[in-house]
């Protein structure tokens, strides 16, 4: 399934969640414009350090527990919250990367990062 946001007042990632708990989808593939989350903002801090594989408890103490319109973070935090108690897992990765998507759906070696519990 491809989706996107429907509804104002929530964010596509909420959205993709919801989806994803109510049609039992274990799996959730982000596109954005990065390549990967990072362990803090990294136009901001030059040593942020990229995130391959992380544990939703961890990244949630990344996010925090507030969501604002706008916010900028790699994965909603009312989502990421939803997202854990779901037991959903979550794929970062560019979605203008075509091929690395490609990878990423054939089992192989991508450029991105997966949430998980």
């Amino acid at each position: 399934m491809v989706a996107a946001g429907w509804r104002p007042g929530f964010s596509t990632d909420y959205d993709a969640v919801l989806f994803g708990k109510y049609l039992d989808i274990k799996t959730i593939i982000n596109l954005s414009n990065i390549d990967y989350a990072y362990d803090k903002d990294p136009k901001r801090f030059p040593d942020a350090k990229k995130i391959t594989h992380i544990a939703w408890k961890d990244f949630r103490k990344i996010v925090g527990n507030k969501w604002d319109p706008g916010m900028n973070a790699p994965f909603d935090p009312i989502a990421s919250r939803l997202a854990e108690e779901e037991k959903i897992e979550v794929a970062i990765m560019n979605g203008k990367k075509l091929k690395n998507l490609e990878n990423y759906l054939a089992g192989k070696q991508f450029k991105g990062t997966i949430i998980h519990n």
